[in-house]
């Protein structure tokens, strides 16, 4: 059965401005810190993306005003020069309305190529674009939740049911059984990254064999209660659970819990922000908006440790997974016989596998199907913004 890329094209753009349905005007423009950028900024570079990628590529007329380019560039060297990434904040023009309108005329251009029968290769930079952009609707739901809850009035995200989101899955408790449930690896070789029919991005291939020795992982993260009581045992007071990177980022930062968490005015326990608004924490739900550096140290405090990538994907197949990005202790790194394609598109993973840690999984902010086991999400030790959270290992 041949794929209905037009459909598919047309759900995907339609989900990016569902998420930002919800949001007033003035909620497209800030950016409170560089790793967070505007909603108004995504949806222009997402179609900048395919704009530049797809419709100039096939020398097809594009509707690009000329300042678009430096404005909405991501990180391609090859596209020429960018607005500085801590400046997006700055851009209060070109309007939400005018961003909305390139969007609608880069679509009715995709619409139309689409409509034709399409080479493979076309086919596939159009669903990199289209992956790419699922990309950025999880970047969005979080860069959003950052934007909102650094608002001092806390506000809710979507008080009139607008969104795309099912927000319950945020704060949503996992049953306290799969804490006593470990899943074994007996130790061997195993084949591991992405291989056969289906999506991938390049730093998923190719799959090539390990040698893993024996461990276990456990099937349920860890709890708001499990970090609680590591918080409450001065966890982020003692170095001695923290590498010396993490001790003095907590330290110069002055940073005390996960983001978002605050103690609760005139009770005793902890609150923290949701996109539902300020909520008692859950002690059952699974901590999130951790750091590589906090995700360490818990586990060294607990007698546990993170699992390497390869551990992950061995047993993802038997764990449940979905509900937070797990950190790993595995750096980001090429796979043996990596190679980076040629063109722009080739910086899109290849010059990032430096001073980076691999994450599992997914969250409730990943769109449906976008998620998979030899996906390899990446970040920066210190980052939270996020949803991320913990799985233990343990030597077996």
């Amino acid at each position: 059965m041949t794929h209905d890329w037009l459909r598919t094209f047309q759900e995907v753009r339609a989900r990016s401005a569902q998420l930002c349905a919800p949001l007033a005007l003035e909620d497209y423009v800030p950016q409170p810190v560089a790793d967070v950028s505007p909603p108004k900024w995504h949806l222009a570079h997402t179609t900048w993306f395919f704009d530049t990628f797809v419709l100039r590529a096939l020398g097809k007329q594009t509707v690009q005003p000329p300042a678009y380019a430096y404005l909405f560039n991501s990180y391609y060297e090859a596209e020429g020069c960018r607005v500085d990434r801590r400046r997006r904040g700055d851009l209060s023009r070109p309007t939400v309305a005018e961003i909305m309108s390139y969007r609608a005329s880069v679509e009715r251009a995709m619409e139309s190529l689409l409509a034709d029968d399409l080479a493979p290769h076309v086919l596939e930079l159009i669903e990199l674009g289209l992956q790419h952009e699922e990309q950025h609707q999880e970047l969005l739901v979080a860069d959003i939740k950052y934007i909102l809850g650094n608002n001092p009035l806390e506000p809710l995200y979507d008080s009139l049911g607008r969104g795309p989101l099912d927000l319950q899955s945020e704060h949503r408790p996992t049953p306290a059984a799969g804490r006593e449930d470990w899943l074994a690896w007996p130790g061997g070789m195993a084949s591991i990254g992405h291989e056969g029919p289906g999506f991938s991005f390049d730093n998923e291939r190719p799959r090539h064999d390990v040698f893993v020795a024996p461990y276990e992982l456990r099937n349920a993260l860890v709890s708001n209660a499990e970090y609680q009581a590591f918080v409450d045992d001065g966890g982020y007071e003692r170095f001695q659970h923290w590498h010396a990177e993490g001790w003095d980022w907590i330290r110069a930062q002055s940073i005390r819990a996960p983001l978002y968490w605050q103690r609760a005015p005139r009770a005793e326990g902890w609150v923290h922000y949701t996109l539902s608004g300020p909520r008692e924490i859950h002690p059952d739900a699974p901590a999130s908006h951790v750091s590589y550096f906090e995700a360490e140290a818990f586990c060294h405090w607990a007698g546990y440790r993170l699992p390497t990538e390869q551990e992950w994907e061995l047993t993802a197949e038997r764990a449940r997974w979905g509900e937070r990005w797990e950190w790993t202790s595995s750096s980001y790194s090429p796979y043996p016989g990596f190679r980076r394609a040629e063109g722009a598109v080739g910086e899109y993973n290849g010059k990032f596998m430096v001073n980076q840690m691999v994450l599992r999984g997914g969250s409730f902010a990943t769109p449906a199907g976008h998620a998979r086991k030899t996906y390899r999400n990446f970040f920066h030790p210190p980052l939270r913004f996020q949803y991320t959270g913990i799985r233990p290992a343990r030597i077996l």
